[in-house]
């Protein structure tokens, strides 16, 4: 993820606006990209403007130690790095065309964790429903293997030391323009464009080299 640091700025999709149509609309793609993430940079970045002391962490490292701040620091960080984390973490985690893995060690985790690809994609959209208000779904790597685990608002896994595969938006904002209230009809759209190659790296990233 580029542009760790403070400041911030919001940078381009990997992809035009309209690259992940039927489904993900082209107007969904500004509005979630251009204003929703943009709002939360612009936080953030007058948020550390205040406290240089935070400013030498990382994107990553104001989340982790979000926890220990002194309130309302704590909130305002939590929402904001999270906020910019959480959104670049889903738009890069999407492409068009994007088939679903055949083989590699993405697949062979999934297939050992929850039995095949469809019972994963199932159960990762039972987590995603299960969603209450706002917030997102995410595939993880921690000490317990793959996981599937849910957060509200902004909050990241990261926080709990876990690492980041797969992640679905499920605020409003980010399907409500083409789905109305039928979430589930998002989700299944937005597995159609998981990218899956950004999912094995991030993989191969996060777990111990010597096996799992």
């Amino acid at each position: 993820m580029q542009n760790k640091y403070y400041p911030f700025i919001n940078q381009p999709l990997p992809y035009d606006y309209q690259a992940l149509e039927p489904f993900i609309d082209e107007k969904t793609m500004h509005l979630h990209h251009d204003r929703h993430l943009q709002t939360y940079i612009d936080n953030l970045n007058a948020i550390l403007e205040k406290e240089p002391k935070l400013q030498r962490l990382s994107l990553t490292q104001l989340i982790q130690i979000s926890g220990r701040l002194p309130c309302p620091l704590q909130t305002s960080i939590r929402n904001n790095a999270g906020g910019v984390y959480n959104h670049r973490f889903f738009f890069q985690g999407m492409a068009n065309p994007a088939p679903p893995p055949s083989k590699g060690t993405l697949l062979q985790a999934i297939c050992q964790k929850f039995g095949s690809l469809d019972a994963f994609l199932e159960a990762f959209q039972n987590a995603a429903l299960s969603v209450f208000g706002s917030g997102y779904a995410w595939l993880v790597w921690g000490q317990r293997g793959l996981q599937i685990v849910t957060t509200p608002n902004q909050n990241c896994p990261v926080e709990q030391g876990l690492q980041p595969i797969l992640v679905i938006d499920v605020w409003e904002h980010a399907y409500y323009l083409k789905h109305y209230n039928l979430r589930k009809d998002y989700i299944q759209d937005w597995m159609q464009v998981i990218n899956w190659e950004q999912a094995q790296q991030r993989l191969e990233a996060g777990r111990p080299k010597q096996g799992m």
